[in-house]
């Protein structure tokens, strides 16, 4: 709006999450260096007050408000570029477009730098690169449960393992912090209701209202309220602030009452390390490996939770697990599966190291997720999710995008993921230490 001119050398990457629209962009502003930034896009330049993003911190890093029309009298924070009378195209076209596959691929001028030596690669050589890119991030969650053991023990670390999964992206910090107090709040005595209701006050997650319109909904919070106000006095200096979640873009199944409720069917059954022990000791055909982690972490229907998603939500029309397969394929190789081979590795079981390494590499593929989806599009030239066919090939893909893109920009500025690509036909290892950031 003041007269500048603006290149966008890169729009960034779309978030479909909380804050700005397109993540990471890189903008030229008249003869000044170029900018790595957030944009966000308003249908009106007023927007940015009204919706408050001025006031959000997750707006901090904005650096171009894109909107259909504005007032050329008003200041704007960040710089704004009205977009109405500037298409190539009428509306009418460039909404079947974006309705179209083609607006989900990213242009062949946005893609990665190392996407063009990625797709000469052979199959079969891009699949050994991904797994051993795998294997790195495998074995550093290893590590990870391997030091945190050394603290605290093996099961306390395999407990805030499973929470901080439970936790998903979003709420992984709170989840792991209610389970590094587990000492503090578990109890050998205290049964399933008991300790669903120690979780949900702790977690700040309790509301303190009923609906006044779920009547069941409502009984069940009188019976958890009963419990927790006699203690919560005695686990005040455990409680978290419930500011601390985020549930902005989450799935209801999702919803951390709901996955704190799952944690407490575990630790009320009891003998979870041991039962995990017993299904690594035990034999499998590969294809039933899933279904027998499945089967040993499945637990009772839970006669509140498996008909609502959060404590508040009307009863469900057909109840739902608390567990699903996609969840145990995050747990299996996030926190399971890394758990049970540096405890092998520690006991100089190469046996055994080698039949959870097999595990790891045969694993099916886990449910999609956002940095799977660019990461396919921008590294890989593609948004199929079939492109990996297994757990190690995304864990692969996920850690590459930690190594490199993550320490990059937008337009790949001194990146050598790409030299080592180039240099991957038998005769280079992948490390991010052997060609530098």
């Amino acid at each position: 709006l003041d007269g500048q001119t603006v290149r966008i050398l890169h729009p960034g990457f779309l978030s479909r999450e909380g804050g700005p629209d397109f993540r990471g962009a890189v903008v030229q502003f008249g003869d000044a260096p170029p900018r790595s930034g957030d944009i966000e896009v308003d249908m009106h330049a007023n927007g940015w007050r009204a919706h408050g993003h001025d006031r959000n911190s997750a707006f901090a890093n904005v650096i171009l408000h894109v909107t259909w029309d504005g007032d050329q009298q008003a200041t704007y924070t960040p710089p704004a570029l009205v977009i109405g009378s500037l298409l190539d195209a009428p509306v009418g076209e460039l909404g079947f477009w974006l309705n179209s596959e083609g607006a989900e691929m990213l242009p062949e001028n946005l893609l990665g730098k190392c996407s063009v030596p990625l797709k000469d690669l052979p199959a079969g050589k891009l699949s050994e690169l991904l797994h051993e890119a795998g294997q790195i991030r495998f074995r550093a969650k290893a590590a990870q449960f391997q030091a945190r053991a050394r603290q605290v023990g093996w099961e306390q670390t395999l407990w805030e393992g499973i929470f901080r999964a439970l936790g998903y992206k979003h709420n992984a910090w709170p989840m792991q912090c209610l389970a590094e107090h587990r000492e503090r709040w578990q109890t050998q005595s205290l049964a399933l209701p008991e300790l669903q209701a120690r979780l949900l006050g702790i977690s700040g997650l309790l509301p303190g209202e009923l609906t006044r319109a779920q009547r069941v909904a409502d009984g069940y919070l009188r019976c958890v309220w009963d419990q927790w106000w006699r203690e919560r006095e005695e686990f005040s200096e455990c409680v978290l602030p419930r500011t601390l979640w985020r549930f902005h873009g989450q799935r209801p199944a999702n919803h951390p009452q709901r996955r704190l409720a799952l944690a407490a069917h575990w630790l009320s059954a009891g003998k979870l390390p041991a039962k995990l022990e017993h299904w690594c000791a035990a034999t499998f055909p590969d294809e039933c490996l899933a279904t027998s982690l499945f089967e040993t972490l499945q637990i009772e229907p839970d006669d509140f939770w498996s008909w609502h998603w959060t404590i508040r939500s009307p009863r469900l029309a057909k109840p739902q697990p608390l567990l699903g397969a996609a969840r145990v394929t995050d747990l299996a190789v996030n926190v399971i599966l890394p758990w049970l081979w540096v405890r092998a590795v520690e006991g100089k079981n190469q046996e055994l190291q080698a039949s959870i390494q097999h595990r790891f590499d045969i694993w099916p593929a886990a449910e999609d997720n956002s940095v799977l989806r660019l990461g396919r599009q921008r590294l890989l030239g593609t948004h199929l999710k079939r492109m990996l066919r297994t757990a190690a090939e995304q864990q692969g893909l996920i850690q590459i995008t930690r190594d490199f893109c993550d320490h990059s920009n937008a337009v790949c500025e001194n990146c050598r993921f790409p030299e080592l690509v180039q240099n991957w036909r038998g005769q280079q290892s992948y490390s991010r230490e052997g060609v530098g950031f």
